[in-house]
């Protein structure tokens, strides 16, 4: 067929469309004129459906025809550019009969029907896109579909992010103040929350295709990422209500979110330290709980030990406070003091007493510090002596003061109606000291509790043992470096 004919034949098949469309909407205009107006509605619509209908027939069969026409190549481009105008001229056709729609109908209506234009063309646009990536894929390599996926997955993602982006703004710009805030904030959490489920996604993607070195591996870089992330994010909103908050709101949220994360952490190393004991077997669980508890273990004597060392430091200055008497007041006890050491010195010797004072923070009460060498002595001065005749012993005790031990022994009077102390300091590392149960047989279990408890030894004792703890206890529990045998005790 020459150039000529094609020409005239075209320009024929033009005519014969031209005068059928004029014809056909000739006889429209007819029926028309003839029907009330809500048939009028209806055959217009029936009308334009079936012209459509019509002209995508039409249109096809001359594609058909012209593709069988051309050479493969030209017939891919022609297919191509067919599409591109089916897609404008449906696309110009939709928004024109929006638009013809939107005049008809009041604003809420318009509103309703321009959102829901918009969630079908959205829809629209992804089945599209969806079915022509698939037309591609079964085209190409394997390759080549991998990276045409990831570029297809981080398009549709910045597409995604630029919509939502754009609705926001739109939103935000009919919403008053207030409510923008709290539009923001579920905003943020919402792309969190999709974030999250999306990486979860890929990450589920990425392991099923991995070897199982490979995915403990990456699990523990996303792990270490999230909580990277995690964290930044929180120190990030943390500085910025911070800023909005005055100075004592700032404190106590301070604290607050350290109490949270100290918890949140402890959580996470307990759900780590559970999954960990899940992969491995019997006898490793058994190595980690043990060197767990000796970490336990060793991090409870050392703040036992701190403790420890802040309360004699505490009770050293206690001592130091009793011991300084106020010059310009005499204590109400000086008199019997100063009679009681008299008499001590004058029979038991000069150096009996390495000192002695009023003790101010316990009623007053005479205060003797004796010698090791000579604490029998003094005790048995004090209980046989005539004029001082201290014949009742009312407690003994003994305290573990880590750089020594010590000794406290508390007798009465009843003659001189008076109390007195009697203390004596002890080595701690041979705590010995003779048995006072000779002289008062009160003091047989108070000593057995100093030797069960301290490890305190009361040599010349008629019946020295534990009262409290079995024989086969280990260690002495008021001691200040005691550590449990048993953890679970």
């Amino acid at each position: 067929m020459s150039e000529e004919e094609d020409l005239a034949k075209q320009k024929a098949e033009a005519a014969a469309k031209a005068k059928a469309a004029a014809l056909a909407k000739k006889q429209a205009k007819e029926e028309a004129a003839e029907k009330p107006e809500g048939e009028i509605d209806k055959a217009k619509q029936k009308a334009e459906a079936a012209a459509k209908a019509k002209a995508a027939a039409l249109a096809k069969k001359q594609a058909k025809e012209e593709a069988a026409e051309k050479p493969e190549g030209e017939i891919d481009i022609a297919k191509q550019k067919a599409e591109a105008a089916a897609k404008a001229k449906a696309a110009a056709l939709a928004k024109k009969q929006a638009k013809e729609e939107a005049a008809e109908k009041p604003e809420g209506e318009i509103d309703i029907a321009k959102q829901k234009a918009e969630a079908a063309a959205k829809a629209k646009a992804a089945a599209l896109a969806k079915k022509q990536a698939k037309e591609e894929a079964a085209e190409k390599p394997e390759g080549e579909i991998d990276k045409a996926k990831q570029k297809a997955e981080a398009a549709a993602k910045a597409k995604a992010a630029a919509l939502a982006k754009k609705q926001a703004k739109e939103e935000a710009a009919e919403k008053p103040e207030g409510e923008i805030d709290i539009a923001k904030q579920k905003a943020e959490a919402a792309a969190k929350a999709k974030a999250a489920a999306l990486a979860k996604k890929q990450a589920k993607e990425e392991a099923a295709e991995k070897p199982e070195g490979e995915i403990d591996i990456a699990k523990q870089k996303a792990a270490a990422a999230a909580k990277a992330k995690a964290a930044a994010l929180a120190k990030k909103q943390t500085k910025e209500e911070a800023a909005e908050k005055p100075e004592g709101e700032i404190d106590k949220a301070k604290q607050k979110a350290e109490a949270a994360a100290k918890a949140k952490a402890a959580a996470l190393a307990k759900k780590q330290a559970k999954e960990e004991a899940a992969e491995k077997p019997e006898g490793e669980i058994d190595k980690v709980k043990q060197k767990a508890a000796a970490a336990a273990k060793a991090k409870a004597a050392a703040a036992a030990k701190a403790k420890a060392a802040a309360a004699a430091k505490n009770r050293t200055a206690v001592q130091e406070s009793e011991e300084v008497n106020t010059p310009s007041e005499i204590p109400p006890n000086q008199s019997k003091l100063d009679q009681i050491v008299f008499a001590i010195e004058s029979h038991v010797g000069q150096g009996a007493l390495l000192e002695h004072y009023i003790n101010r923070l316990s009623k007053d009460v005479p205060t003797l510090v004796a010698n090791p060498d000579t604490y029998f002595s003094i005790a048995k001065f004090l209980r046989y002596d005539e004029q001082l005749d201290f014949s009742y012993l009312s407690e003994l005790h003994g305290t573990d003061f880590e750089s020594h031990m010590e000794i406290y022994v508390h007798l009465h009077s009843f003659k001189m109606n008076q109390s007195i102390a009697l203390k004596v300091k002890l080595d701690r590392d041979t705590p010995v000291i003779p048995s006072l149960v000779p002289l008062w047989s009160g003091a047989n279990w108070p000593e057995c509790e100093a030797y069960d408890l301290l490890g305190i030894n009361f040599y010349e004792h008629p019946d020295l043992k534990r009262i409290l703890l079995g024989d086969d206890w280990k260690g002495y529990p008021l001691r200040k470096d005691y550590e449990p045998y048993d953890v679970e005790v």
